[in-house]
């Protein structure tokens, strides 16, 4: 079959991945193609992939969004590396200056002029010229359209309303739920970002008045908005979250009191869409090498990268401080950090490390302050300062950008404790180095759709500490091929990961035989992209 993936991120392409949708556009189109399915893969060119990439421009088309005809151009670009090249996979770019708002390159944007306001309006934008696409001679007939997040979910409100892709409907769609917390919501009148001003027959009387269907576009909160998130939900044919635990936790409502994140409004949708059978929880897959990490060479060769690591960290330092008009002091302090560890003979005994985006979300339990008979006598102390205290002469190593607030709790951290290194920056190549010099991969996620870190994490033999939710829970279980926590609060669940973090810690400096063979199921835990085809075919794609 032929199946079309429509999504924002491409992680085959430079500079196409912020997260984990692009790994997963990146591998999965590979591993159908090895079954023998066409996939071609449809991301924005947001004014810079194109150029950065070996693409070739295949032409432009006309499609009308806001009122006005829009010239957009096409290209067929090559995957970055030639194990993500195959015959049956097509990656294409759409380009045009209103998929670069914030700049060329940027994917996502920061703005304050409203929530989503102006990612709303680019992918909105893009979502139309995908399906202009689609109706024209360009592309053979597809058998499936994959939409991914709230990104491409206006695909399917057009398909559904619009009388110029009516016939789209006749193609089987599919929608996949990475982050349900990220959910477009937008006016649906009366602002530069709303559905009346991207496409006003949508809003007519005879849309609204003559389709029952069309609340399934307004959030269950505010009907007086969009949602896009819900679109996708209610106007696909199959929903596909991305683990089977995630699955499972988005059919709940959110509940604070417990610090549990669940449907985030959209559960009652979940549990109908269970009901009928059209809701599946599949987990992602990763990528591994042909053989198996030998966890003791691995253990002996980390020290000797950690090395080759400091040296890679100091080249990105600069790289990073490079592109600022004044030093963030982020980097200042990492640079004098990094001196002071390579002045030192003795490596660190203990390493742990962490990747990821500084949000609520992934290192929000790390900003949280630690519960009252936790304090050691502080007035008020934050979870990662008191990780740090307890580590001793182990280190910490976090990298990672995002809300500002999180960045500078991480700076002061750095600044209060000598066994922290926070790296305020992002290099692929530094972040797979650091994957395999840890002793331990620490992933305290609030909540976690499936997650990739933690599979990259083990397949380079590091086991991981990693909160008990979603994705998580599916892959690393507690005394097996890693290290777990929950919880049932905030407190708690802070208690439970600097206990968990403690407890895996001292396993690593005893080095007895439960820490060798907890390594070694890490090592060898798989989690096969072509296992997981078997279910996307039978389960998403074959109506």
């Amino acid at each position: 079959m032929h199946i079309v993936m429509i999504a924002a991120e491409n992680a085959a392409l430079t500079g196409g991945k912020v997260g984990g949708i692009g790994d997963v556009i990146r591998d999965i189109p590979g591993a159908l193609a090895r079954q023998g399915h066409q996939v071609s893969v449809i991301t924005p060119a947001y004014q810079r992939l194109a150029q950065i990439n070996d693409s070739i421009r295949l032409g432009e088309f006309t499609t009308v969004f806001a009122g006005k005809a829009e010239t957009v151009s096409l290209y067929r670009v090559q995957a970055h590396h030639r194990r993500y090249n195959h015959p049956l996979v097509n990656h294409y770019l759409l380009d045009h200056p209103l998929l670069a708002p914030c700049g060329a390159g940027a994917i996502y944007c920061h703005d304050e002029s409203g929530p989503f306001a102006t990612d709303a309006n680019k992918f909105a934008f893009f979502c139309t010229a995908v399906c202009e696409w689609l109706i024209s001679d360009e592309l053979h007939k597809p058998d499936v359209l994959h939409l991914h997040d709230w990104h491409a979910a206006m695909v399917s409100v057009l398909r559904r309303f619009h009388p110029r892709y009516q016939h789209l409907k006749t193609i089987h769609t599919v929608y996949t739920i990475h982050n349900l917390s990220l959910q477009g919501i937008r006016p649906l009148r009366g602002d530069h970002s709303s559905l009346e001003s991207w496409h006003p027959s949508l809003v007519s009387d005879e849309v609204w008045s003559g389709d029952a269907e069309a609340t399934a576009m307004t959030d269950p909160r505010y009907s007086d908005c969009i949602n896009l998130m819900r679109c996708g939900l209610l106007l696909s044919d199959r929903v596909h979250a991305v683990s089977p635990g995630y699955a499972m936790e988005i059919q709940q409502p959110n509940d604070p009191a417990r610090a549990f994140v669940g449907g985030e409004g959209l559960d009652q949708d979940l549990q109908g869409l269970a009901s009928q059978n059209r809701l599946f929880g599949i987990l992602n897959g990763c990528e591994y090498p042909d053989t198996v990490v030998d966890t003791q060479s691995r253990f002996l060769a980390a020290n000797a990268q950690r090395s080759k690591l400091f040296l890679l960290i100091g080249k990105s330092l600069k790289h990073w401080a490079g592109q600022q008009q004044t030093l963030p002091a982020s980097l200042f302090h990492a640079a004098c950090r990094l001196a002071d560890w390579q002045r030192k003979r003795k490596p660190a005994p203990v390493c742990l490390v962490s990747i990821g985006r500084l949000t609520e979300q992934k290192v929000g339990l790390l900003h949280q302050p630690v519960p009252t008979q936790l304090r050691n006598n502080r007035v008020s102390e934050s979870a990662l300062s008191h990780l740090l205290l307890s580590l001793g002469d182990g280190i910490l190593i976090l990298i990672g950008t995002g809300d500002r607030v999180m960045e500078e709790f991480c700076t002061r951290m750095m600044m209060e404790h000598k066994n922290f290194l926070y790296l305020q920056g992002f290099s692929e190549e530094l972040a797979e180095l650091l994957y395999g010099v840890g002793d331990l991969f620490l992933m305290p996620s609030s909540f976690e759709p499936c997650g990739i870190s933690q599979m990259l994490a083990m397949r380079a033999g590091v086991p991981c500490i990693v909160h008990s939710v979603g994705g998580l829970k599916d892959t690393v279980l507690h005394g097996v091929n890693g290290f777990a926590f929950s919880g049932n609060s905030r407190d708690t669940q802070v208690s439970e990961m600097l206990g968990c973090v403690s407890a895996a810690v001292d396993l690593v400096r005893s080095d007895n035989e439960t820490w060798h063979l907890i390594r070694k199921n890490a090592a060898s835990a798989r989690f096969l992209w072509d296992e997981v085809l078997q279910d996307y075919v039978n389960k998403l794609y074959v109506v």
